[in-house]
């Protein structure tokens, strides 16, 4: 309906001040959806839950809200995810299918610095681990994530 629709540009709109990008769109079965990613609180949610409860008579309208955290199988989309995982291990995706796993060191609006291991030949055909401290540029990645290992 229209009310809905007015509702959610007003979340969207909430939503860019309270966190920076986000998205509105409809999903798979219909529904309007609107996603924020940042730095966004509790209270934060609150206030976007509060736009749906004083546009809608819940009797009335048929909606549903759901509100998470940001997954963690998802890609860093503002630099704010960057700078919160330096020193936590991150999944990096590069153009051209490479995949480095490593510990974040910095970030920036130019790129990432990753500590990162890899076994390398020496001078005899024996493999060791050398350590590497490398800069990648964000034009040479496609993604960089959280690295989730789980305990065996």
């Amino acid at each position: 309906t229209l009310l809905l629709r007015l509702a959610l540009l007003e979340v969207h709109l909430l939503l860019s001040l309270l966190f920076g990008e986000n998205e509105v769109g409809a999903d798979g079965l219909g529904a309007d959806t609107s996603r924020g990613v940042g730095e966004g609180g509790l209270d934060d949610c609150i206030r976007v839950n509060d736009v749906f409860v004083e546009a809608f008579d819940r009797d009335v309208e048929d909606y549903s809200l759901t509100v998470t955290s940001a997954g963690l199988d998802q890609p860093f989309r503002v630099m704010g995810q960057y700078i919160k995982a330096i020193g936590s291990a991150v999944d990096v995706r590069f153009r051209g299918g490479k995949k480095l796993t490593g510990i974040l060191v910095a970030a920036d609006e130019e790129g990432v610095t990753l500590r990162y291991s890899q076994k390398e030949k020496t001078d005899g055909k024996k493999k060791v681990t050398v350590e590497h401290e490398d800069a990648f540029p964000f034009g040479e990645i496609n993604s960089v994530m959280p690295h989730i290992e789980f305990s065996k």
